[in-house]
């Protein structure tokens, strides 16, 4: 069902190659805004070179990574990434990452549609019946938004993030695709 706060003329498609330096602009600015929210530093993302930005976005149909954007009025508006995993003994996992919103396109339902969108990617692939994620301890809104969205909590992991000299934990969550 839409959110009925979803703007008309949100588009959330897979990011390519002409994508990078919107996707790479978007997430340093995630980095910098809520460095708790991510477990790399903003310092570090921005060293790496472009090469690595555009490695996250292979348009390779069995990609180990994918990320879509929402984008509204052609502006990247929203991310969030999916890791598939790789070991034969978890290939049935995928995990979300990098989910961001900036301040201008929050409370538009923008965050639920993409979280959606990453799950109808999830269900294409072959074999994935579970999906995870972490999110900071304390941030209740993304924690509602994954709950909303069927995840459930099943562990904190104290201590997860150094920030400074404070540290931050992180909820464990996860959900079962449905037909899996």
């Amino acid at each position: 069902m839409p959110d009925a706060r979803t703007p008309a003329d949100l588009v959330i498609r897979r990011l390519g190659a002409a994508d990078v330096a919107a996707y790479r602009d978007l997430m340093l600015e995630a980095y910098e805004r809520h460095p708790d929210a991510f477990t790399s530093s903003v310092a570090e993302r921005r060293a790496l070179p472009m090469a690595w930005w555009d490695a996250r976005l292979d348009a390779s149909p069995a990609a180990a990574s994918v990320v879509l954007g929402a984008f509204e009025a052609q502006r990247l508006a929203g991310v969030v990434g999916i890791e598939f995993e790789r070991r034969e003994k978890a290939r049935h996992k995928a995990a979300l990452f990098g989910m961001y919103v900036p301040p201008p396109f929050r409370q538009r339902g923008l965050g639920r549609a993409l979280v959606r969108a990453a799950l109808d990617c999830i269900r294409t692939r072959p074999g994935v019946t579970i999906v995870q994620l972490t999110v900071t301890d304390g941030n209740g809104a993304a924690r509602s938004l994954y709950e909303a969205c069927g995840f459930t909590a099943f562990g904190v992991e104290p201590f997860a993030v150094a920030v400074g000299t404070d540290y931050v934990a992180k909820v464990h969550m996860w959900r079962k695709l449905e037909g899996s």
